[in-house]
């Protein structure tokens, strides 16, 4: 079977009927859940960023409560699980400041945990990677936003 392009699936998409679109969405949700979470931040949540943003943050602390501190191998996996949880909810919203606030709550989570990052050098790649993430997208924001967004990100760095 071949998959057609975007363009293709676009056109298709633009004569097709609104209840066998409705079928085909329905039909999409059953076979991935990311697919099923799309569809609920699009129809339910994307109205209402900051709501998103505060549910995606208490997900991210019902992860780190779970990060076992004893071990930094095991903390280290925590944290990787605690970042990729993260991204996969960023990636729903095309919001910029949505992205820079949970990456900065990641930020300040891994802060919490008290791990000295200076002693285990992954600890600290997995910090340093999502500031310099954080610092690319807030280059590309208005100069007023970026101001708030570089205080928030200089109190992570200190």
């Amino acid at each position: 079977m071949n998959t057609a392009s975007l363009k293709e699936i676009k056109k298709e998409l633009e004569i097709t009927p609104p209840d066998r679109l409705l079928e085909i969405c329905l039909q999409l949700t059953k076979f991935k859940k990311e697919n099923k979470e799309l569809l609920s931040y699009l129809l339910f949540e994307e109205g209402n960023e900051p709501q998103y943003i505060e549910n995606v943050k208490e997900i991210i602390d019902t992860q780190h409560q779970s990060i076992h501190r004893s071990n930094w191998y095991f903390a280290k996996k925590g944290i990787r699980k605690m970042v990729s949880l993260a991204n996969k909810y960023i990636k729903y919203s095309k919001v910029k400041t949505t992205e820079i606030e949970l990456l900065i709550y990641v930020c300040e989570k891994i802060n919490a945990l008290n791990i000295n990052k200076r002693n285990y050098p992954v600890l600290n790649n997995i910090y340093e990677a999502q500031l310099k993430k954080i610092n690319k997208i807030i280059e590309t924001l208005h100069e007023d936003e970026q101001y708030d967004y570089l205080k928030l990100v200089d109190e992570l760095v200190e």
